[in-house]
């Protein structure tokens, strides 16, 4: 049975979308079957796969609905072994509508069921919010790992999806476990940088990813080019870091 791990910080900018893209990616590449699935309306995970979101007839948002089945929307990608289920703007709309829905919360983990035991990893890119389908995505996954980035009020509103967690764990999915606190956005050169590490691994300890993000051209234009870093520029360091991050991920189960 494959494993569903969400990626999740209500803060923006802090690297859940290349951490969604990249991790999925250099999985896939380590030969393991990988669905990512982009649960944030702003589809920056879709498009950074060079798939546009508005020529698709069908997106996560007609799945949560109801419209569609989980496998109606999956969308090859340049990956062999690396699936994407799609996402739209029209998902901002889909929260209003679950709203009245019997176990509203569920809705996502019954889609992802229908298709777990097909692959090894199922990796959720969750929007920068605590709403009701960030809330679906914690329910329906086995662990969470939460990017925070190495600058100033890193650690700011983490608590509150400690605590979001925290009550997911309580109501809905009790078997929910934090998969790890990955640091992204890392400049050695930057005592800061330096500082929130020393602090989050002090805080945190070894719930800590060994594997440090750091910050990488590379990785920062991948994105614009439609492909994960791995296929834009193998030898880079961004490449490097998401390969270790993977093989960390691998050790924990093996």
């Amino acid at each position: 049975m494959g494993k569903i791990i969400a990626i999740a910080n209500q803060k923006g900018g802090v690297g859940k979308t290349t951490t969604a893209i990249n991790l999925a990616a250099s999985l896939a590449v380590m030969e393991k079957k990988v669905l990512l699935v982009d649960a944030d309306p702003q589809a920056n995970t879709t498009s950074g796969l060079n798939i546009d979101p508005n020529l698709l007839s069908n997106s996560l948002y007609e799945c949560l609905i109801g419209k569609a089945t989980i496998e109606q929307v999956f969308c090859d990608t340049a990956i062999e072994g690396l699936k994407l289920v799609s996402s739209h703007i029209d998902l901002v709309g889909a929260e209003i509508e679950m709203l009245n829905l019997p176990q509203r919360e569920g809705i996502l983990k019954q889609l992802l069921t229908t298709v777990l035991d097909s692959y090894d990893y199922i990796i959720i890119d969750c929007s920068p919010s605590l709403g009701l389908i960030t809330v679906n995505a914690l329910t329906a996954a086995h662990s969470v790992i939460i990017p925070v980035q190495c600058e100033f009020f890193a650690l700011e509103g983490l608590g509150k999806l400690l605590n979001t967690i925290r009550i997911v764990q309580a109501r809905l999915n009790p078997t929910l476990e934090i998969e790890g606190f990955l640091l992204t956005m890392y400049d050695a050169r930057l005592r800061l940088a330096n500082q929130v590490v020393e602090e989050v691994r002090q805080h945190f300890g070894d719930m800590v990813f060994q594997t440090v993000i750091q910050r990488n051209v590379r990785l920062s234009e991948s994105p614009s080019h439609g492909k994960p870093v791995i296929l834009y520029d193998a030898a880079s360091m961004g490449t490097n870091n998401y390969l270790s991050l993977a093989k960390e991920i691998i050790r924990k189960i093996t």
